[in-house]
């Protein structure tokens, strides 16, 4: 359990989340070499590693969603729908008002297993925990593609706070249970035609009988089931672990979509705890809290360069050391 120290009270995920920004972020303009060195340097003396990933970090790992890989894997679509303002990008076609269930899960079957089931795009992942290895480690992420359990991490060091491409439930939320909707999805994609599944495949909520969604967290229906508050009780229990021990809050790819689950808590707690740094990974996000001094390392550069960079310095210092 984690405790605040004024109130000594439990501090549940809930509070852990801030919406309290920085006012004093700074880009640091020391040469990126130097930020690499620091960097490895912090997580050398570390004994846990708290991971925060987002979006970034799948893209920087090779995840596609518009573009080119639109184009080629969702022409179905755009001839059925239009490009229009929605047909541009996985993203905005989940937004699209589809006519029917049959239309809606015709498109989102076949989202979830390229975005995710079957996405595997974990080199980069795998480079990251291996240069981490030995470390305490657990991860907080808005992640929904299951990259770092694919690549190696244990799911009990992991909370993933927003769902999974892997599981459904019900639109109406009318129950706090979740399911496995992977061989549906294989189903439907098998039988889809012009963008829509037979009407049998259309799943149903085993209590209300209603209709079934992604289980993602779009609004105030997301299911929280067993497994989630199981993962937010580890989380809990492994910040508690971390008092009195160095720590490194890792931040990979967070942008301003959703900041208040690991951007801004991260500096809350660095702002908090002495014993904490922090180590921002963004293309262009990167800047950090000046108060922070030399706790804070913010990497402007292309994600994929700077794990494998500071991979690299991590894994010189421990042969040199050997």
């Amino acid at each position: 359990m984690i405790f605040d120290r004024s109130t000594k009270k439990k501090t549940t995920f809930q509070s852990f989340l801030s919406a309290e920004y920085a006012r004093d972020y700074i880009l640091q303009d020391s040469p990126y070499e130097e930020q690499i060195t620091r960097a490895a340097a912090l997580i050398r003396e570390s004994d846990c590693v708290l991971l925060g990933a987002g979006s970034g970090m799948s893209a920087a790992a090779g995840a596609q969603y518009g573009g080119r890989f639109f184009e080629e894997n969702f022409a179905e679509f755009q001839k059925a729908y239009g490009k229009g303002p929605y047909m541009r990008d996985m993203y905005a076609a989940g937004f699209y008002p589809f006519p029917d269930e049959e239309s809606r899960w015709g498109y989102w079957s076949h989202m979830a297993l390229l975005a995710g089931v079957d996405l595997d795009v974990t080199p980069l992942h795998r480079t990251l925990l291996g240069a981490l290895a030995g470390k305490d480690l657990f991860l907080l992420s808005t992640n929904v593609d299951g990259q770092f359990e694919k690549a190696g991490l244990p799911a009990e060091k992991i909370f993933a706070t927003q769902g999974s491409y892997n599981r459904i439930q019900c639109l109406r939320g009318c129950h706090p249970k979740t399911y496995d909707g992977v061989s549906l999805f294989r189903q439907m994609e098998a039988a889809r035609s012009d963008a829509r599944i037979p009407a049998q495949l259309v799943p149903k909520c085993p209590v209300c009988g209603g209709p079934m969604t992604m289980n993602l967290r779009c609004d105030d229906h997301f299911v929280q089931d067993e497994d989630w508050y199981a993962a937010e009780s580890r989380f809990s229990d492994f910040l508690a672990a971390t008092r009195g021990r160095k720590t490194v809050l890792l931040e990979l790819g967070v942008g301003y979509n959703t900041p208040t689950i690991i951007r801004f808590p991260f500096e809350k707690l660095a702002r908090q705890r002495e014993d904490v740094s922090l180590i921002r990974l963004s293309r262009s996000k990167a800047a950090v809290p000046a108060s922070l001094g030399a706790r804070a390392v913010g990497i402007s550069m292309d994600m994929a360069k700077s794990i494998a960079d500071l991979a690299a310095a991590l894994a010189e210092k421990d042969g040199s050391e050997q």
